[in-house]
């Protein structure tokens, strides 16, 4: 269970630098004080998902539950989380768009293909019977 905690964790640091792109981001209708708080919960997450208890006795300061840090006191998870909502319902929209994109891509790409295909066919296919038209007509004569 402890391996499967720190497989999470790891999942969760390598989405951290995204987050922190897209914490920059402007989004219709936040305040600039909501832009810098969710600046500010993204820079305490690293922190925060290192805090969790793992198993392992790495010296890192265990808190426990969803209290502000140390260094961010002025930070409360738990209203922070509201105001993610919107980003990660765009984050999603943005994933399905891209998958339509991709499958709509590859749909093309293979009638593409079909099409060259049968026509590269077509041009062998008249070479070929040329070339035993010619030698038809030789072994006539």
């Amino acid at each position: 269970m402890n391996a499967e905690i720190r497989r999470a964790k790891a999942r969760m640091m390598e989405e951290v630098p995204k987050l922190q792109k897209l914490a920059l981001k402007k989004v219709k209708g936040l305040s600039k004080e909501d832009l810098t708080t969710r600046n500010d919960l993204v820079l305490a997450l690293p922190e925060r998902i290192q805090s969790i208890p793992d198993g392992t006795t790495s010296g890192v300061k265990q808190t426990g539950g969803w209290a502000a840090s140390s260094s961010h006191k002025n930070i409360r998870f738990d209203s922070g989380i509201d105001r993610q909502v919107p980003l990660i319902d765009e984050i999603d929209t943005k994933v399905d768009k891209a998958t339509i994109d991709l499958k709509n891509n590859n749909v093309r790409l293979k009638e593409t293909l079909t099409k060259v295909r049968s026509s590269r066919n077509f041009c062998v296919d008249i070479i070929l019977l040329c070339i035993i038209l010619g030698i038809a007509s030789y072994l006539y004569k």
